[in-house]
């Protein structure tokens, strides 16, 4: 007996369309990713073709087609949990209409982020996912390299001023003010935030934000303290908290002032968990010493002592959605109206009252 008769048959299309029982035309579509097929169809295709463990000649479609079924995601940190959750909903969208992600950590520096781009559009991707470092145009020849190639663009998190690309982001400006006001009402007049976000110069009221979550969250606190009757201190604004160590050196700085602030807003969860370490290697209790609350809501923030207050957003359905609408494009289908992603507060035990 030969090798030969002893090699699986290697499935072909014909045998997924059987399987599925389409046409052998419309395997063809659904599992080349050109043409127009229904969901259903693409749905039952995809099923057969895993259950008979069909593999396409990649380097054969994307010749025929000009495609690769291939998506290019750069976020600015894969340790972080909120990118995690949103790779998971880009994933789940992308898995069932016969896409494959390539990820990419830009470390929120544009020329990590440049390079990226650069291999995802050699490795011929039909498009990109990218949550940009900087939203300032001139910094970003980058990003209308990849229109200028005919390849699809979706920004995740934070837009590019000047660009005519949809943004999946969530709406702070009403939570930001709502976390702020209630900190304000607990006596608290001295509120820090601390962001990740790069700027050169120190935070000052002529500094552009751009078209970021950054942005508005320093706008909603900035109108919640107008609202009291009071003004921001530009100071307590804390930018470039891009590590542990620089975190502990805010921290130390914001603990050293003439009149230190009562209450901290990080971020995110990485900075939250920065601050929250310095706190206790100085004995300052949540919220006896230090209010605090943080944006993004995770499992872990429930099981502190005390829970935290957080501002939460869906970032699984953004996730989704970023990848939805980046297939249609590739697909040239309609993507309908761009949905509105709101975030809201959840207040837990972390905000205390503070006694001038």
């Amino acid at each position: 007996m030969t090798n030969e008769n002893h090699r699986s048959r290697v499935p072909t299309v014909a045998d997924v369309a059987r399987a599925a029982s389409v046409s052998k035309a419309q395997a063809a579509r659904a599992l080349g990713g050109y043409g127009s097929v229904s969901e259903e169809v693409q749905s039952r295709v995809n099923q057969a073709a895993e259950a008979l463990g069909y593999r396409p000649n990649e380097l054969a479609r994307s010749m025929n087609t000009g495609r690769s079924n291939t998506i290019g995601v750069i976020v600015g940190d894969i340790e972080n949990p909120h990118f995690g959750l949103a790779l998971r909903g880009m994933a789940d969208v992308a898995r069932q209409a016969g896409f494959h992600l390539l990820l990419s950590n830009s470390d929120e520096t544009l020329e990590e982020e440049q390079e990226a781009v650069r291999v995802m559009l050699d490795k011929r991707v039909d498009g990109i996912i990218v949550a940009p470092c900087s939203s300032m145009s001139r910094d970003n020849e980058h990003l209308k390299q990849v229109l200028a190639e005919g390849r699809s663009l979706i920004m995740f998190d934070r837009a590019v001023e000047g660009m005519d690309v949809e943004a999946i982001q969530a709406n702070f400006l009403t939570s930001a003010k709502a976390a702020t006001a209630l900190l304000l009402n607990e006596g608290h007049q001295r509120i820090a935030y601390l962001s990740s976000m790069r700027v050169p110069e120190p935070y000052s009221t002529a500094t552009t934000l751009g078209p970021t979550p950054v942005a508005q969250r320093v706008k909603g606190m900035i109108d919640a303290y107008q609202d009291a009757g009071l003004k921001l201190d530009p100071s307590l604004i804390r930018l470039n908290a891009l590590n542990d160590a620089i975190i502990e050196q805010i921290l130390t700085e914001l603990l050293s002032l003439p009149e230190p602030p009562t209450a901290l807003i990080a971020s995110d969860n990485l900075i939250a968990m920065g601050i929250l370490r310095g706190l206790a290697r100085r004995g300052l209790r949540v919220p006896e010493a230090m209010s605090f609350v943080m944006y993004d809501d995770f499992p872990w923030t429930e099981l502190m002592t005390p829970p935290l207050t957080v501002v939460a957003q869906p970032v699984y359905e953004m996730g989704r959605e970023a990848a939805r609408r980046l297939i249609c494009h590739i697909r040239q289908q309609s993507v309908g109206e761009l949905p509105r992603f709101d975030s809201w507060m959840v207040v837990r035990g972390s905000v205390g009252r503070h006694e001038f």
